[in-house]
């Protein structure tokens, strides 16, 4: 099952929305397929296992990461051709989440005389697929909070200078989590004050990772979510003009003429705010499981004080950039004794070139 796990993260670049999964096929000890599910379309890590094995998939185990599935739709379900291919035994990591799926195939192998065993490994299962658990369990996807400081805890100068913080290494680490996300979200001041591009530049991540052929000929760009309820955003900034959708969040249209790739999402607004919480419910509807958010003080603060947040990736800098210079958050509600605080636990910590990525998770009460 670990090497089912294994070969399961060979997609996390590339399935979306799909899950990320791996399979492993034994016969007498030896491993006699695997495979692994790349592309929404494409077929399952099970049927590219059981393809490998022929008729070497008599008598044998199948080891798959998620339940396999038994609903028809970019392919045939897995679990009739599971039964046929002579099978007698299959480990499952976890049940399925998606409703239309979960526990169904269990059921049915079960009742095919097929020895059935589940939660082997499920956990690390379920946290390489951890924003399509999400968005099956809640309707949300999972959210990332991407930050860089200086060591005294500031993100940009006084007057809203923030290139380069942080060291060309994290720059680059940043490539993986944005390659690994459905979609990167942004605010319209981020937009008007950096002009990001917000894509993944694939020539800053390690090549025999990016570049192997299933990934690079199957690779696409996350959807550029940027918040502009005040329609600031022309079709002149760089974010706009890259290959890949771009969701413009707003209030209301423009009659501006946009390219094909963009598209104006209207949500609701209280006090002539947009409502956060419904905006990442509707997002949930686009099949979005990731999202990867770069944005400034503010609205950073609010995804915070909202509980949208699942994890920060906070990168310090070995700078100081003084009292006047911007903070990470600004928190809007008034924190006046230590139960209010809001708690955070740390996950992981490592270096990263000269700077420290930290990984927090928030504790929401």
């Amino acid at each position: 099952m670990k090497k089912a796990i294994e070969l399961a993260k060979k997609g996390e670049f590339t399935t979306a929305p799909n899950p990320n999964v791996g399979c492993i096929i034994v016969n007498n000890n030896e491993i006699v397929g695997q495979g692994w599910h790349c592309q929404t379309g494409k077929e399952h890590a099970e049927i590219i296992a059981l393809n490998m094995a022929g008729s070497k998939a008599i008598g044998s185990t199948m080891y798959v990461t998620l339940e396999p599935c038994s609903n028809f739709g970019h392919t045939p379900p897995c679990f009739n051709i599971i039964k046929k291919s002579g099978i007698t035994k299959i480990v499952i990591a976890t049940q399925d989440p998606n409703p239309l799926n979960s526990g169904k195939s269990i059921s049915f192998l079960a009742n095919s005389n097929i020895q059935v065993k589940i939660n082997i490994l499920a956990n690390e299962s379920k946290k390489i697929n951890k924003g399509f658990f999400k968005r099956m369990e809640t309707g949300l996807p999972f959210v990332q909070l991407k930050l860089g400081a200086s060591i005294d805890g500031r993100t940009a100068t006084v007057h809203g200078h923030s290139k380069w913080i942080t060291s060309i290494q994290s720059r680059k680490d940043v490539q993986y989590y944005r390659a690994k996300s459905s979609a990167i979200l942004s605010s319209s001041n981020t937009i008007l004050n950096d002009n990001p591009y917000l894509t993944v530049r694939l020539e800053e991540i390690d090549k025999t990772v990016m570049l192997q052929k299933e990934i690079k000929n199957t690779f696409k760009q996350p959807i550029r979510i940027i918040i502009d309820s005040q329609n600031k955003i022309k079709n002149n900034y760089n974010c706009i003009n890259q290959q890949g959708n771009v969701f413009l969040i707003r209030t209301k249209k423009d009659c501006h003429k946009w390219p094909a790739n963009v598209q104006q999402i209207i949500v609701k607004a209280t006090n002539k705010k947009i409502d956060l919480k419904n905006l990442f419910l509707l997002l949930g509807t686009y099949q979005i499981n990731n999202i990867w958010v770069e944005a400034g003080p503010t609205l950073s603060g609010l995804l915070i004080e909202k509980k949208i947040i699942d994890e920060l990736i906070i990168y310090i800098s070995p700078k100081i950039l003084g009292h006047t210079s911007k903070p990470l958050f600004i928190i809007e509600k008034t924190l006046k004794l230590p139960p209010n605080f809001i708690k955070l636990s740390f996950t992981d910590v490592r270096k990263i070139g000269p700077d420290i990525r930290i990984t927090i998770k928030p504790i929401y009460l």
